[in-house]
């Protein structure tokens, strides 16, 4: 950053921060929103943006080649009139970033003439030209989109930090993707009786990244088809990390790969269905066998808050509705061989003590069982159990994707299309996790990496900005000022050194 973009930062911050500090108001004679004999001008000549920081991601993006691999990998364009296929995808991808919820709004981007100064652009494909490239891709094409951009996705864990690629952690889980529309070839009904589609979701917990989204029927299991895109990216963080785990629900505790997975030395924790046999198992246990669990607490940074009155407790209680209260939690291990294994694996038990009431009435005590299953031999039991339970944590990825992103959505007319589309689309959240490794201090990585996709609009992307075009540059000249907006420079500094200019 240069020195006058560190002063102007700074006086920013400054100005904005005078204006925030606590002050002793005395009574005010009028409201604080005050403007009044307003006039409006059009420029004539100076051009504007609010999504100044796609520049810099824009410049990531060319800098670690993903434009280049797509053009050269992907063949469904004949010619170029005036489009390539890198053009379409980022076209896409941009949209959402640029705040867009849906193909309609390229239509608003195609009339802002310093957005797509911006990107370098005289044009941008409408939405009915994005509609129909949509529509072109195979099955094929679209894993080899995904090859695409997971090929420059190692290229950039590989620039992180020793401590970064110790161990990667695979997510995978389904979630159901509901639609209205009666033609979407490729739907199905879900077991929860809702039309849709049921894609797949095999995610870095590390970083939060979408390795692999494939779309496929609403009627479709959970862990159907997922062995082939569970080893792909086995083998995909394999060539960046040194430890690969793997983490998924019961529907995952794929047992006939199990004993193929610990040869390769990946290392798994599943979730495993509570069959009458382990039950048993678990009952037979002498008490001694159980030890209390112990839950990590989150430390609380600020001033604790004094804690309020649960209202909704209350009101159960008051209604004399059935409620249930846990009153205590035990693991042990045991080892247990599957079926379809040959070797026997650690059996976590988490044993749950619950008390079923009805206002002050204690009706009776109800305990279940919950097992955990794993390959590992280092982690306590109860290490076990917080490992299986952070995988709950793509839940906010997938949450993030559906309403953050707004990815996970149906736009098009059948399955391989609005397969392109999530893919195309989650490409925006990708984008955001690349911006934010590319970022020299570790607790800014870790800050953007954590936040939520809005958050990341307003305070980095949506920017406005002034585009000068001359002297055979692009200048980027912001005009708003978020806390964050330093991040653009720091980003835009890192990038061009790994490009080596």
């Amino acid at each position: 950053m240069k020195r006058i973009d560190h002063r102007n930062m700074a006086r920013r911050k400054d100005e904005i921060e005078a204006r925030l500090a606590p002050r002793n108001w005395t009574d005010q004679p009028s409201p604080m929103f005050a403007a009044s004999n307003v006039s409006l001008e059009m420029s004539g000549r100076v051009g504007a943006t609010c999504a100044g920081g796609i520049g810099p991601i824009h410049q990531m993006v060319r800098r670690l080649g993903l434009d280049r691999k797509i053009d050269e990998s992907l063949d469904l364009l004949k010619r170029h009139l005036p489009y390539h296929e890198s053009d379409h995808v980022l076209n896409i991808a941009y949209n959402v970033l640029a705040g867009g919820t849906k193909l309609e709004d390229l239509e608003l981007l195609r009339h802002d003439a310093a957005y797509m100064d911006l990107l370098g652009a005289q044009r941008i494909p409408d939405p009915t030209t994005a509609g129909d490239f949509l529509r072109r891709p195979t099955g094929s094409h679209v894993e080899r989109l995904m090859d695409d951009v997971n090929e420059v996705r190692v290229g950039v864990w590989k620039r992180q930090p020793k401590s970064f690629r110790r161990r990667a952690t695979i997510d995978v889980d389904g979630t159901i993707v509901p639609t209205l529309g009666e033609k979407k070839a490729g739907m199905g009904m879900s077991y929860k009786g809702i039309w849709g589609y049921h894609p797949l979701l095999v995610s870095l917990a590390n970083t939060k990244e979408p390795l692999f989204i494939v779309n496929r029927p609403g009627n479709t299991a959970s862990q159907s088809g997922s062995v082939r895109w569970i080893d792909k990216a086995i083998d995909l963080c394999g060539q960046a990390f040194k430890e690969v785990w793997i983490r998924g629900d019961t529907a995952f505790s794929l047992t006939e790969q199990f004993d193929r997975w610990t040869d390769a030395g990946v290392h798994f924790v599943f979730g495993y269905d509570a069959h009458a046999n382990l039950v048993r198992k678990a009952e037979s246990l002498p008490e001694s066998a159980y030890s209390p669990l112990q839950r990590e607490t989150r430390e609380v940074k600020t001033t604790p808050r004094e804690t309020r009155e649960n209202t909704k407790e209350q009101v159960v209680f008051d209604s004399g509705y059935r409620n249930i209260r846990l009153k205590s939690e035990e693991w042990a291990e045991f080892t247990h061989q599957p079926t379809n294994c040959k070797r026997a694996y650690r059996m976590i038990v988490l044993r749950k003590n619950l008390s079923v009431e009805e206002s002050d009435l204690v009706l009776f005590d109800n305990v279940k069982y919950f097992f955990y299953i794993t390959n590992d031999e280092l982690l306590e039991g109860s290490e076990v159990i917080a490992e299986a339970n952070a995988r709950c944590d793509q839940e906010n990825v997938i949450e993030q994707l559906k309403n953050g992103v707004n990815a996970l959505r149906v736009p098009v007319n059948d399955l391989v299309s609005n397969w392109a589309y999530m893919v195309i689309a989650s490409l925006a959240w990708t984008l955001k996790a690349w911006f934010g490794l590319t970022l020299p201090n570790r607790a800014d990585v870790e800050d953007v990496l954590r936040m939520e996709f809005k958050k990341f609009l307003n305070l980095v992307v949506r920017i406005p900005c002034q585009v000068i075009n001359g002297g055979r540059r692009l200048r980027i000249r912001l005009l708003g000022y978020t806390d964050r907006a330093r991040l653009l420079f720091e980003s835009l500094a890192a990038t061009r050194a790994w490009a080596g200019t």
